[in-house]
């Protein structure tokens, strides 16, 4: 069996393929996978390290602007849009694969239209309770649109079949220990906050996390983690904290720019403080964990907002916009919840009743049927 998984850009839209192709892996130990994504993008680091071949394209996205520079943009991205489509069919033709998966990213158009066109069965999985656009125009050429949540159903094309099967998780999420992850890190008896922004990072959030560490720096009655994004993001974090005689790797806060091990990270912490990609509105569920959320208002279609109110609605999760966020903010809700355990338990439980548990089994269904 072989199977081309393609999707891109950011961990959101990779993570959910590495899983895919776990699942594959796990029922079809002989099966051979292909990831398709886009040269110097985050899937050329992930996917090797997973233990996954990769094929890249050169393909871009379209700007939503008509400023001379978006409209330059444009320009070179339709052209290649009609380059990427010469090389995906390459790939394609040379691989021959028997099923292509496509989770989302602008790489999977022109390779997933081609794949679709030289008779291959494409499946899309859309883990956003707002699907987005890339996946909403292959919805009519796919045999079948899984979805993560319910929500996202109503935002497809007619005629589009959709199945609810959640989101698939990377291994460690539903099983790793809180106890023995505490340990692991090395992390004492005080309520642990971890606070990300995403793989790419998130600057205002950061901003925001910064001043948090300040107001606790005289008790120090909560310990941090922090992960602030690589480059430009770690670097200013430290620069914030340096002003404010913060010692980045103390007892009480450790930075990093990548979070490479969140299911550890995630099973040790009391409080989670984040974005809301789809991948972490699932997770926090798995996870049974309270939750702050900040929304990115810079995505398409605000969809991590959506996404922010599957939990929140619950009362699994505070969620605050961009727009009102102020460390004075953050730390009074930080503390109103850290340390009040009743409704820490509450959040949990709330958090817990959110979550798919049989994801992988549904989603493999879904593979199974077609081939």
């Amino acid at each position: 069996m072989r199977v081309l998984m393609v999707g891109g850009g950011t961990a959101g839209h990779i993570n959910p393929a590495l899983a895919i192709a776990d699942i594959v892996k796990e029922k079809h130990p002989e099966a051979e996978i292909l990831f398709v994504g886009v040269k110097d993008k985050m899937e050329t680091t992930l996917v090797p390290a997973a233990g996954y071949p990769l094929k890249t394209v050169t393909v871009q996205g379209f700007k939503r602007s008509l400023a001379p520079k978006a409209i330059a943009h444009n320009l070179s991205a339709v052209y290649h849009a009609v380059t990427a489509g010469a090389e995906a069919k390459r790939i394609i033709r040379e691989f021959a694969p028997d099923l292509a998966i496509g989770t989302g990213g602008y790489v999977c158009g022109p390779v997933l239209q081609k794949a679709a066109r030289m008779g291959v069965p494409v499946l899309l999985h859309e883990s956003n309770a707002l699907p987005g656009v890339t996946v909403k125009m292959l919805a009519p050429s796919a045999k079948a649109v899984m979805v993560g949540d319910e929500a996202a159903c109503k935002h497809l094309p007619d005629g589009t079949r959709v199945v609810v099967t959640g989101n698939p998780l990377r291994r460690g999420f539903s099983t790793m220990d809180r106890e023995m992850a505490r340990r692991e890190l090395g992390v004492d008896e005080r309520p642990l906050v971890l606070s990300f922004g995403g793989s790419l990072g998130a600057r205002h959030l950061n901003e925001a996390v910064a001043g948090v560490l300040a107001k606790n720096q005289q008790k120090q009655a909560i310990q941090f983690i922090v992960g602030t994004g690589r480059g430009e993001n770690y670097e200013r974090m430290q620069a914030l904290l340096a002003q404010n005689g913060v010692a980045p790797d103390g007892v009480h806060v450790r930075i990093r720019d990548y979070i490479d091990d969140m299911p550890r990270c995630m099973a040790a912490a009391d409080l989670v403080i984040s974005r809301c990609g789809a991948m972490t509105i699932s997770e926090l569920p798995a996870m049974q964990k309270p939750s702050i959320l900040v929304p990115s208002p810079y995505v398409a279609e605000n969809h991590q907002y959506h996404n922010a109110q599957t939990l929140a609605k619950r009362g699994a999760a505070v969620c605050i916009e961009e727009k009102d966020l102020t460390a004075e903010r953050l730390w009074d809700t930080i503390e109103q919840t850290v340390l009040d355990p009743a409704k820490l338990t509450a959040m949990s439980k709330a958090a817990g009743e959110a979550a798919v548990w049989d994801a992988d089994e549904r989603i493999y269904s879904v593979i199974s049927e077609l081939l």
